[in-house]
């Protein structure tokens, strides 16, 4: 099998085990183009991204690109890549980037293509209630997340998954995918075909897209918090004060025998419920402005607000 000079770009903790993965493979990699250090933190320390570490951490090359300018791709092209190699970096590839590599570029998606084209692709499939997601490795081309799938694996969603956790499993079995991939296009055995279907399409979620809508079933209330979580972070307003819902279930034996209204909020024995279109969900724990996480029955009997809705 012939040995390619690989051009790695990514950014966040999702993307490091597909570095690693090629790192251990034969091929070398020659450059790892990642976005510039950014403020972290209450205190905004400047801290490297999770590829940059990564790529330090194993002795390779790092490029800091904010946009895959004209500087940017001179810098890759003095590497002279065989193949490019993109997994969640945060920018566009055009041209003449896009064809610089000899076998140009693949990317490593967190979806099934060519549903959830997009930098939000687990997230948006868990707020559509979808029960199987999975990731695909296709050919990069300037139209976004268009490109001939070369592989997929497929994986049914569960009633505990939520995007990080999803997320977390797919960088791993999403990254044996792609290693596999590339000792295809080494060999010479890798094939690709066109995708097929209507897309739809993930855009990045907002802090906006994270409020929980109480007026909606269950069912959605609790798919919505499940895509946006860890991040942007489910929230709710209780007496104008925003409040981040940090866990959320179905309600169990001890919910109120009596129906609630929508974003009614009521303590039954050591569990809080609340109120949606057709069934009570459990507010297992909360976040507080400017508090920790604590137990939500906790922090509703100390807040004196009977009788508040949630908005």
């Amino acid at each position: 099998m012939q040995k390619l000079r690989l051009v790695f770009a990514g950014t966040p903790a999702a993307a490091v085990p597909s570095l690693e993965r090629l790192a251990a493979s034969g091929h070398e990699i020659v450059s790892v183009v990642t976005r510039p250090a950014a403020p972290l933190g209450r205190k905004r320390v400047l801290t490297p991204s999770p590829v940059a570490q990564a790529a330090e951490r194993l002795g390779l090359p790092i490029v800091e690109a904010a946009r895959l300018d004209a500087d940017a791709t001179a810098r890759i092209a003095a590497s002279e890549p065989d193949l490019g190699v993109i997994v969640a970096y945060g920018g566009l590839v055009r041209e003449p980037l896009l064809s610089t590599p000899t076998h140009g570029w693949i990317n490593l998606h967190f979806s099934l293509l060519p549903a959830w084209r997009g930098a939000a692709p687990v997230q948006h499939a868990l707020i559509a209630g979808e029960s199987e997601t999975g990731a695909a490795v296709f050919q990069l081309v300037p139209e976004l997340d268009a490109g001939d799938v070369f592989a997929e694996l497929r994986r049914p969603v569960v009633a505990d998954d939520t995007a990080g956790t999803l997320l977390d499993e797919l960088a791993v079995s999403g990254a044996e995918l792609l290693a596999d991939v590339v000792d295809g296009i080494a060999d010479g055995s890798a094939g690709a075909s066109p995708q097929v279907g209507e897309p739809s399409f993930a855009p990045k979620l907002g802090i906006d897209d994270a409020r929980l809508d109480w007026s909606l079933p269950a069912a959605a209330v609790l798919a919505r918090h499940r895509g946006v979580t860890p991040e942007p972070g489910a929230w709710t307003t209780i007496d104008g004060q925003r409040v981040k819902v940090l866990e959320l279930s179905p309600a169990g034996a001890s919910a109120p025998a009596t129906g609630l209204r929508p974003g009614e909020l009521a303590a039954s024995g050591r569990s809080l419920h609340i109120g949606t279109a057709d069934a009570p969900l459990e507010v297992r724990r909360v976040q507080p402005a400017g508090r920790t996480g604590m137990a939500a029955a906790d922090w509703w009997r100390g807040s004196g607000r009977d009788g508040v809705v949630a908005e």
